[in-house]
């Protein structure tokens, strides 16, 4: 999946205009109940805002709450001027420039702002991949690193009927041995779909239905 794809539009977006004041930035942002606002020069995307940053650079500051924030512009206190994406990045890619930060800005050629990507929405995409939002039986197995081993895995859940809810693999470096995390629906077929994997040369390491 890329960027573009778990992006929040502009018209869904709150934004703010580079020349307001600090002031009615913290009012957008508890009125909205977010950490982080876009800044814009009309359409073209200037930075980003944060309630951390604005107290950041209000205590390194000379001047009191009042003058600081309503004398001070939102261009002023904004970051990650170069730091944007523009939508054909895979989404995974983007954990780590998350990690620490609410959000990251979507951006054409021309600077032109598109949307969000959120913190949340990459996380809730993680958890969407394990199958975390629907209930099922969770396994944990490895197998020898053969080629074929996930086509045999496709076709042992195929003849008992399983209806596989996620599938990731783990260890994708030259070692012998991969770790899969499967989560499938529960039916009366499982005990025998495990003891057929068993056969099949993959080991089990724990199971758990939630």
């Amino acid at each position: 999946m890329f960027v573009k794809g778990i992006m929040i539009p502009k018209h869904k977006c709150y934004t703010i205009e580079q020349d307001q004041s600090l002031a009615t930035a913290l009012e957008k942002l508890d009125a909205h109940k977010v950490d982080a606002l876009p800044v814009l020069d009309d359409k073209q995307y200037v930075g980003i805002v944060t309630k951390y940053g604005i107290y950041e650079s209000y205590f390194t500051s000379n001047l009191s709450k009042d003058e600081f924030l309503q004398n001070t512009t939102v261009s002023e206190v904004a970051t990650h001027q170069e730091k944007f994406l523009e939508g054909n990045e895979i989404f995974e890619k983007t954990l780590l420039d998350l990690k620490d930060f609410p959000l990251l800005a979507v951006v054409d050629e021309n600077r032109k702002f598109l949307g969000v990507v959120t913190r949340f929405d990459v996380l809730d995409q993680f958890q969407s991949a394990f199958g975390t939002h629907r209930s099922g039986i969770r396994i944990a197995f490895t197998s020898v690193e053969t080629e074929g081993r996930i086509a045999r895995l496709a076709e042992i859940a195929h003849h008992f009927h399983e209806h596989i809810i996620s599938l990731v693999t783990f260890d994708e470096t030259d070692k012998l041995v991969r770790r899969i995390v499967m989560k499938v629906e529960k039916n009366d077929n499982f005990d025998k779909f495990i003891k057929k994997l068993e056969q099949s040369g993959f080991r089990i390491l724990d199971i758990h239905e939630d």
